[in-house]
């Protein structure tokens, strides 16, 4: 008998808690992950569980979010259920966001635990060895120590989030970052003065001044007051999630 059920929303029409891709796992005992929670998630997974049960490896359910399910989306789902014996990982579609970290101190370890559930995928880069956690499949780990170095051979369209522990070290990541000139959003660490201060010092490296409106600092969402690690990650995470999605390039 498999020990657990791969549920996965492989359509999602109209108003859905999910879209396409999300997926959780069902054991006997557990769940993980989720497709949006609600009558929806509580129906697949009994059905999971009575696979488990029955020995039934595979299922598809096309279920309407309507008054069926006494919800009121109105929209429509298509999920598969499979058997597996697989560890389970939440597969990320192939346009996910990209999130280029660097500093692995207190902000970047609290930013690192608010955006490791979402379905982005991670870069977290530090010079130092000792602050720096494990890699998963989501989060890949640079240990450098040109940091800076690294931006050029970084994705394209990423988001950058430079909060490093040396303002010198934040001034040459921004600096070659700003030169790739393709960052979906670049965000630094700091308060007004420390922006005014790496304008002028990014200026006297040839950078305009329109180039420099693209830098964010404060990053943050600005009506998040609080300066606990944690806050700050939350508000940088809001900013990051209030970004608007990536235009498809017309063929």
């Amino acid at each position: 008998m498999s020990k657990a059920v791969r549920i996965r929303v492989v359509r999602a029409e109209g108003s859905t808690p999910r879209a396409a891709g999300a997926a959780m796992e069902v054991t006997l005992e557990r769940i993980a992950g989720t497709i949006g929670g609600g009558q929806l998630e509580w129906q697949a997974v009994k059905a999971a569980r009575r696979m488990l049960e029955d020995g039934t490896t595979h299922l598809d359910m096309e279920v309407p979010l309507g008054p069926s399910l006494r919800q009121c989306c109105g929209g429509r789902v298509t999920l598969t259920l499979d058997a597996s014996d697989a560890p389970f990982v939440e597969e990320l579609p192939v346009d996910a966001p990209q999130v280029v970290l660097f500093g692995a101190g207190h902000v970047g370890r609290a930013l690192l635990q608010v955006l490791a559930p979402l379905p982005w995928r991670l870069t977290l880069v530090d010079p130092r060895a000792d602050f720096l956690p494990a890699p998963s499949p989501r989060l890949v780990v640079r240990q450098s120590d040109d940091p800076a170095g690294l931006v050029a051979g970084g994705p394209a369209a990423a988001c950058w989030v430079v909060a490093t522990h040396s303002h010198d070290l934040d001034l040459d990541v921004v600096d070659a970052v700003l030169r790739r000139g393709d960052f979906r959003w670049l965000g630094l660490i700091g308060s007004r003065t420390k922006r005014a201060t790496f304008e002028r010092r990014l200026m006297a490296r040839g950078h305009s001044s329109s180039v420099l409106s693209r830098l964010i600092c404060p990053m943050g969402l600005p009506t998040i007051h609080d300066k606990h690690p944690t806050a700050i990650a939350i508000a940088v995470a809001a900013e990051l999630l209030s970004l608007p999605i990536p235009e498809e390039p017309h063929a």
